[in-house]
């Protein structure tokens, strides 16, 4: 077998000395722009990790903690409230990336983003509340099979066809998250009259019928009319911001939180930096998305919810049984499949 650096230089030898160098520029050229691709991947999946991990850590520490000490300790139960804070950053960071990124034409109607709004709202609500009756681990599984109802409602409301391996995909999903979910019955009186689906479970359903609803509404609007990513996001989160603040006025809620963030200012802190973490994330998936890809994009945020889990089962405690792992792997399985799937189906269909 022929050495590469010979099969080189035989290649360019009968060249002029001028189209050698050009050769050589080019090959150089091209090194270095892999060079630089590659730590741009570095760069954009380290930022999702790191982002999104400490969107993880704090969210659990400011839901499932406990603030003050003995019988005078309370939990956090202002989920409106924490939505409203990360609306608000989301909408500043939105209206920041408007200023210094390209300016985009956007000709979509705000009444579609106010309903839009709704059920983002919602979904962001749910998902939230959930962890007041839920472990962790669960609410990010829970969150981690968005497809599940994309497709439901794509097939019911929408009229979509998808193909065999799709179905398929889901079905693992699907097995996986019933082994999760599944709890093995209790000698207990008291185990055994606990229904088997409990609030924050609704919760999550809930959550990720709404994500359904949003996608749709989304993939509407592109339909239809120039819609930019970063005016979606920011009118999007304001009218979130307009119903939170008449839902936080009406059920009172803006006033306990007032008297709770003045015993515990810390958690400002804390719901300001959740915030920002999540906007930043958002960043790092977007430049992921336009330079390298969907598929990509996906395979590094299923990675990441992965870890998350580990993370949340090592630092918080969230004890987890074998037949809990399986369940998570057969999950994230299921979803990295249809994501390189859905790759090349549409590799095919171009």
């Amino acid at each position: 077998m022929s050495d590469p650096a010979l099969v080189e230089i035989n290649l360019t030898s009968d060249l002029p000395s001028t189209e050698k160098e050009g050769v050589r520029e080019s090959g150089t050229e091209t090194k270095v722009m892999g060079e630089q691709s590659t730590k741009k991947l570095v760069v954009c999946a380290a930022g999702i990790f790191v982002c999104y991990f400490y969107y993880g850590i704090l969210q659990e520490k400011i839901t499932k903690g406990k603030y003050g000490e003995g019988e005078n300790s309370e939990k956090f139960t202002f989920t409106l409230s924490l939505v409203f804070v990360q609306c608000i950053i989301n909408a500043l960071y939105a209206r920041i990336a408007m200023m210094f990124f390209a300016k985009e034409r956007d000709t979509t109607p705000k009444s579609l983003f106010a309903v839009c709004s709704l059920t983002y709202l919602g979904a962001m609500v749910a998902s939230n509340h959930s962890l007041q009756h839920v472990a962790y681990p669960t609410q990010v599984l829970g969150k981690s099979i968005k497809p599940i109802p994309v497709m439901i409602l794509g097939v019911l409301l929408a009229r979509k066809q998808y193909p065999l391996a799709k179905y398929l995909c889901v079905l693992l999903i699907v097995m996986g998250v019933a082994l999760f979910m599944y709890k093995e019955k209790k000698i207990s009186t008291q185990e055994e009259t606990k229904p088997l689906i409990g609030i924050g479970e609704i919760l999550l359903l809930v959550s990720l019928t709404l994500d359904g609803l949003t996608g749709a509404s989304q993939d509407r609007m592109r339909s239809f009319h120039k819609t930019g990513a970063n005016s979606m996001m920011l009118f999007v989160n304001l009218f979130s911001v307009l119903w939170l603040g008449i839902a936080l006025v009406a059920t009172g809620e803006i006033f306990s939180f007032v008297s709770f963030a003045h015993r515990y200012p810390g958690v400002l802190f804390h719901m300001i930096s959740f915030s920002l973490a999540s906007a930043l994330g958002q960043m790092f998936i977007f430049m992921t998305v336009t330079s390298f890809g969907p598929l990509t994009c996906s395979i590094v945020t299923t990675t990441r919810k992965f870890f998350t889990i580990l993370a949340s089962v090592i630092i918080f405690q969230n004890p987890m049984s074998s037949r809990q792992w399986l369940g998570t792997s057969l999950v994230f399985v299921g979803l990295g499949l249809d994501s390189i799937y859905g790759k090349e189906r549409k590799k095919a269909a171009s």
